[in-house]
């Protein structure tokens, strides 16, 4: 796993600063501890950071082709380069080294712009050909491996594999985008193509960027995407026997390396099910790590060692201390953006137990979004069946009023908190399931928000992110639709991001065989209720494990990495949270209504409401405000 940097001179062969590239380069130095490299010619300048996985003594980076006149950096493991080597050999390209970098050079020699739908496996990359005076950035189908960019007025096209190295170049835009903190604080993240300042753009997954000297501005071009289209008919056996073998397949190519391997094993039914695949693979034990709660409502490290002793693999394991809330400075310089998921606390803890045995672990990520394993996938099948029954005039009308006079009762059980399901009731579908995944709702944010910033959004919503997934759909089906609209925000937003960063502050390799972009395409054409049979989420993967997995594994509620963050916001957390809220920091970014804010402390420090998840939200923010302020 690696990061690289670029600078490209879209206008000319102009002069290229090596040292501008060399200080952005080094930002990422995490990413790449092994090696680096640079390629500076005029009007480009390439920069590679190493964490060397195949191939240790060549495929240094950048790399060549025969006569130089292509040259790639590039971040990522595509698993099938050896069938790809093969079949490019006989085509009569000549390789220096055996590892899959050198084939993106001649693929690309090959099929042109079309050699990323060859790949399968997690990358981002950018190609020079001199010849042909042009540029191409990639990034992966579902977006595993992370690229930024951005187009500067002098030009330039400056880009790389975290946020962080584009801020070191002069040019970078440093304003916030309104926008961009409508959707932070709507989904915990800033959804792709955005990011925090206005100008600068994530490459959304499964897109490239291809740009020739001194042509006009090109648009981003999607090669792919999740198809939902429905397998030919197949029975519950037939559909868990197939992908028993599918997953086996994704397993076994993630499994090649030339360093220590090994796997995250949580408990879940996602990691058990990597890990029971990986031990039918290896002929020695599986590594395998996992972290525990001294909390025993967040604890599910005897489960995790359950199936460690049923695979006798070498398990580690490291418990977290419910105050383990010092990350915060460290999370906001690893993300760069404001990032609200405060899982990102164990999920570094996990990365850093596994990075001290070894340098590439296997994940379980995706298999909520690609099997329905989610409860709001439940909760927003049985809502459509509502609102199918109403006419929508009727529904709006009727569960408008009833979420409007329904009290907010953060303190009673679950049951009894029903304002927010008739408020999503109300609503339409994509609207509804928004209203679900909002970590703010709409009125919370308006209230939040300054009269500046209100009137700088210009009548935006973050819903319209939703909306403009919803209207590209390959499925109506309410769950099909909502697991895409995840796809496309979430997972990559949330889910990924928070792997990737905390995974290379250490220097790991996190690899995910859930999302093999073949197994991805397979999941999605299965039928609904195999996905989701009646309350049973990722129920085909389920009765597909029996064998492999005990029920008290496959079958007990979800738990999650979970933060007690009210607590700690009424506890040790309570003075820093409250100088954070109401500091200058805040308070100078003129963002904010300053009376809501010292309302909701004061409410959530008295129990009267649960503010746990807006404020966590805003001490994020806050941090990330800090050091964008003293940068």
């Amino acid at each position: 796993m690696c990061g690289f940097v670029g600078i490209f001179d879209t206008v000319a062969a102009r002069p290229t600063s090596r040292d501008v590239l060399e200080r952005m380069n080094e930002t990422q130095f995490h990413r790449g501890p092994d090696a680096g490299g640079l390629h500076v010619e005029p009007g480009l300048g390439l920069g590679h950071r190493r964490l060397s996985i195949i191939d240790l003594s060549a495929g240094q980076q950048p790399l060549y082709n025969e006569d130089r006149s292509v040259v790639v950096v590039y971040n990522g493991e595509i698993y099938n380069f050896r069938e790809l080597t093969d079949e490019l050999v006989a085509q009569g390209h000549r390789f220096r080294t055996r590892c899959d970098t050198e084939v993106i050079v001649h693929a690309w020699e090959q099929w042109g712009e079309e050699c990323v739908r060859r790949f399968r496996g997690m990358f981002a990359f950018a190609l020079w050909d001199s010849r042909r005076e042009t540029l191409l950035l990639a990034r992966d189908r579902l977006g595993i491996k992370p690229l930024f960019y951005a187009r500067l007025g002098s030009g330039l096209l400056i880009f790389g594999s975290e946020l962080k190295a584009l801020r070191v170049h002069p040019e970078t835009p440093r304003q916030i985008d309104p926008q961009a903190v409508e959707d932070y604080f709507a989904y915990g993240y800033v959804p792709e193509p955005k990011t925090i300042f206005h100008g600068v753009s994530k490459l959304p997954p499964g897109h490239v960027l291809t740009i020739r000297r001194g042509q006009a501005e090109s648009p981003t071009r999607a090669y792919w995407d999740v198809p939902f289209r429905p397998l030919e008919r197949l029975t519950v056996q037939e559909a868990q026997q197939e992908l028993v073998h599918r997953l086996r397949e994704a397993v076994r190519l993630r499994m090649v390396a030339e360093v220590p391997l090994g796997a995250f094993l949580s408990g879940g039914v996602d990691s058990s099910a990597v890990v029971a695949m990986m031990a039918g693979l290896s002929e020695t034990p599986v590594n395998t790590c996992s972290i525990s709660f001294g909390d025993p409502k967040f604890n599910e490290a005897r489960y995790a060692e359950s199936v460690a002793a049923r695979y006798h693999t070498n398990h580690h394991v490291e418990e977290v201390r419910s105050d383990d809330f010092d990350l915060i400075d460290t999370l906001a310089e690893l993300y760069d953006e404001p990032y609200a998921d405060s899982s990102a606390i164990p999920t570094y803890r996990v990365c850093e137990l596994a990075r001290k045995r070894v340098t590439v672990a296997l994940s379980g990520d995706g298999g909520d979004e690609t099997l329905a394993g989610y409860r709001r996938y439940r909760w927003h099948t049985y809502e459509e069946r509502v609102r199918s029954l109403l006419p929508d005039a009727a529904r709006r009308h009727i569960f408008g009023l009833l979420g409007r006079v329904y009290p907010k009762l953060d303190w009673a059980p679950k049951v009894f908190r029903a304002k927010s399901t008739l408020e999503s009731l109300a609503r339409g579908s994509v609207e509804g399931y928004f209203h679900s995944v909002s970590l703010l709702s709409d009125s919370l944010r308006s209230k939040l928000f300054s009269r500046q910033l209100r009137g700088d959004l210009g009548g935006y919503q973050a819903v319209d992110v939703l909306r403009d997934h919803a209207s590209r759909a390959p499925s109506t089906h309410p769950l099909s639709l909502v697991q895409y609209l995840d796809m496309k925000t979430y997972l990559p937003g949330d889910i990924l991001t928070k792997v990737d960063r905390a995974s290379m502050a250490h220097s790991l390799e996190v690899r995910v065989p859930i999302l093999d972009h073949e197994l991805v395409e397979w999941l999605s054409g299965l039928p609904p209720e195999m996905k989701l049979k009646g309350s049973q989420g990722k129920y085909v993967l389920k009765k597909a494990m029996e064998p492999y997995l005990p029920d008290d594994i496959l079958y007990r509620p979800k738990m999650g990495f979970e933060v007690p963050l009210a607590s700690w916001f009424r506890g040790p957390l309570r003075q820093r949270v409250r100088e954070a809220v109401l500091g200058p920091v805040i308070g100078d970014a003129g963002l904010f209504d300053h009376a809501f804010l010292k309302q909701m402390l004061d409410q959530h420090e008295s129990r009267t409401r649960d503010y746990s998840v807006p404020l966590w939200s805003l001490l994020m923010f806050e941090a990330f405000q800090r050091r964008l302020v003293n940068c």
